[in-house]
């Protein structure tokens, strides 16, 4: 069987030309933006059949010292081409340019994220200015200074009885909780009704909260950032729902809260002032989701509702 010598070369030349190369290149660096006063020389491209600059002759005449014009590059062809809506190109980027700044003035979505240092500030004024729980939820509900509120399906404020005398607040929620809008109602939250029912309280006596009311992406802890700027809301929470007992669920929660830096395991079951309006008597514990992974820690944290419920007033 005979084979084409030529065949491999004309279809290297044919992919070549498919993907755009089709311009050859000198292997002397030519300066493109110089002025000088002569016409270059042009060939036709065997490929495309377009007149174009002979580069590898620009660049012989240029060692040889000839004097020869090297011409400027034309605008790119796709400034120019037609576009959606008429026009070309930049006129169509100037329109959507012009649209999307007064779409800016009229929603402030639009509005470019504010800095982490500035959103904490932006938290801290909001935050103050709620005088009810409500309040606060719809103050939450229209801060836009936290990025995770632009990957969660919903705010997680709180569940259970805001006039109970204890409230426990975790880190941050998961899938379950951004679905349903509720804290604590995947595995964890079920392992932690059975938690509060063995020490004879349930969803109707305790509330529940977390640091960081939104879900973030994939469940990934919250960044320090992302804790600091949603760090004034759980205080005022704290603050409006004014519980006897604050019981930390994790090691983040009590280091934000608390002020603590040792980790969890070294903190819980030791007991804690926390100063909002007034001072209220915290501890820090397990997170159940910790305890779904290490079952047989389950019996250290039976020790922590143990002294929770013999702190409750009236035990």
């Amino acid at each position: 069987m005979t084979t084409d010598p030529h065949k491999a070369a004309r279809d290297l030349l044919a992919f070549y030309a498919e993907a755009g190369a089709d311009a050859v290149i000198g292997e002397a660096p030519v300066d493109r933006f110089a002025d000088v006063g002569t016409a270059p020389p042009r060939v036709t491209s065997p490929l495309t059949g377009v007149e174009q600059v002979d580069h590898r002759r620009l660049a012989d005449d240029s060692r040889e010292g000839g004097d020869v014009e090297i011409p400027r590059r034309p605008p790119p062809a796709s400034l120019t081409l037609p576009h959606k809506g008429g026009g070309n190109r930049a006129e169509q980027a100037e329109r959507e340019r012009t649209a999307f700044a007064a779409r800016g003035t009229e929603n402030s979505q639009l509005q470019v994220p504010l800095a982490p240092d500035a959103a904490a500030m932006a938290a801290r004024e909001a935050a103050v200015t709620a005088a009810t729980l409500d309040d606060l939820r719809a103050i939450l509900d229209r801060f836009d200074g936290c990025a995770l509120k632009a990957t969660a399906s919903r705010l997680v404020f709180a569940d259970g009885n805001p006039a109970g005398r204890v409230m426990l607040v975790g880190e941050a929620p998961g899938r379950d909780e951004d679905l349903q809008g509720l804290p604590f109602v995947g595995r964890s939250g079920q392992l932690l009704d059975r938690m509060l029912a063995a020490i004879g309280l349930d969803r109707t006596s305790v509330y529940i909260a977390n640091v960081v009311p939104w879900r973030p992406p994939g469940n990934r802890t919250p960044t320090p950032q992302e804790t600091q700027i949603c760090l004034p809301f759980i205080r005022r929470q704290i603050e409006l729902a004014d519980p006897d007992l604050l019981v930390c669920l994790g090691g983040p929660s009590a280091q934000a809260l608390l002020g603590v830096r040792e980790g969890i395991t070294r903190i819980r079951g030791r007991w804690f002032a926390y100063r909002s309006a007034r001072e209220i008597r915290a501890i820090a514990t397990f997170h159940p989701a910790f305890l779904l992974r290490s079952p047989l820690q389950k019996r250290i944290a039976w020790r922590d509702f143990l002294a929770i419920r013999k702190a409750l007033p009236g035990s």
